[in-house]
């Protein structure tokens, strides 16, 4: 239960991180693929210069005179400096919203020659890039690399107050909300805070009810899609996360991200009350219960508070009173039953 309550938190978060990025994370991947395509547009004339100069006998102060004037276009509207016409035009769109690249399959319009031939990966299916590790492919490059730190654990965006390292930027974003202590979004159902507006958007659900992806096979809902992909992953029997220790396999990256603390012996939530400390945020909630007195689990039959869902799920099938004298008064009436048959 309480891996379930950890692993949904993660959840959401991650819901957040993927709905928020997705544009960011397209624009980085072809951000990266213009970077190569003007490159390579730069280095033939550059060797086509040297070649000429050599074979023309021009000295080396003269080359490195002209390669030092070389040309470089300023944009009008913000004043950078580009280093190709082409990629002035490119750079152009970006103020003047300009979309001319239009998909024959869906009519969504880009920017870039380059955007829309990632796009159209999702209507051909394409996927290049695939991981060595789990065979996992991938339409875009950026979101390959991004995968890539599931296995190798590596960690590039590290936080400025505490060092704490994280794999995605958009991680390292939502931890620093944390140092700045502001809670700006308000439920007006309960009394929960949030950092962040998707975060809230994301807890309304709890209130709602809401819950729009169904489980074709076992018709089970999910309120995230997340959540609803992973519950899928169950299914089809699919676990790519492999514990580099022991090799045991898990369906997502929390499950192999907690069982991992087995053997680091990490213990990252600290009770704030004492000095205890615990491999799961479920084990801190229900630990912290103890210092509050708090009891938010009721049973149904005789009214009885608990601390841990857990233990009011044992009271009410085992030791309710209730639930007692319900099972005498079902004896009574199958013996007076049996007595009027056998007359």
């Amino acid at each position: 239960m309480e891996f379930i309550k950890e692993k949904n938190d993660d959840m959401r978060n991650s819901e957040t991180c993927k709905v928020k990025c997705e544009d960011t994370e397209e624009q980085i991947d072809v951000m990266q693929e213009k970077s190569e395509e003007f490159n390579e547009m730069e280095k033939k004339p550059q060797y086509q210069k040297l070649h000429h100069a050599v074979s023309g006998g021009i000295k080396g102060q003269e080359l490195f005179q002209r390669t030092e004037a070389k040309k470089y276009f300023t944009c009008p509207q913000c004043g950078k400096s580009i280093t190709t016409k082409q990629s002035l035009k490119d750079h152009i769109r970006v103020h003047t919203g300009e979309k001319p690249f239009t998909c024959l399959q869906c009519g969504k319009s880009f920017k870039y020659k380059t955007t829309i031939r990632i796009h159209k990966r999702l209507h051909t299916g394409e996927k290049p890039f695939t991981c060595p590790q789990c065979g996992k492919s991938f339409s875009q490059k950026g979101s390959f690399q991004r995968h890539i730190r599931i296995h190798t654990e590596e960690k590039p965006f590290t936080c400025d107050q505490c060092e704490k390292c994280f794999k995605w930027p958009k991680s390292l974003q939502i931890h620093k909300l944390i140092h700045s202590g502001e809670k700006q979004f308000d439920c007006d159902q309960c009394d929960k805070k949030f950092f962040q507006e998707s975060d809230l958007k994301g807890h309304m659900k709890v209130h709602t009810k809401e819950k729009p992806y169904l489980c074709s096979i076992c018709g089970k809902a999910f309120s995230w899609l997340g959540r609803f992909k992973d519950h899928q992953k169950i299914h089809a029997g699919v676990k790519e996360y492999l514990c580099s220790d022991c090799g045991k396999a898990f369906t997502t990256a929390t499950e192999l991200k907690v069982h991992r603390r087995i053997h680091t012996g990490e213990r990252p939530y600290k009770c704030t009350y004492c000095e205890k400390s615990f491999k799961q945020l479920g084990g801190l909630q229900g630990h912290k219960r103890i210092h509050t007195g708090e009891k938010p689990y009721q049973c149904h039959q005789c009214g009885k508070r608990f601390s841990h869902s857990r233990s009011a799920q044992i009271h009410s099938k085992k030791y309710c009173p209730k639930l007692k004298g319900m099972s005498v008064q079902l004896e009574i009436e199958d013996h007076k039953n049996t007595y009027i048959n056998k007359c």
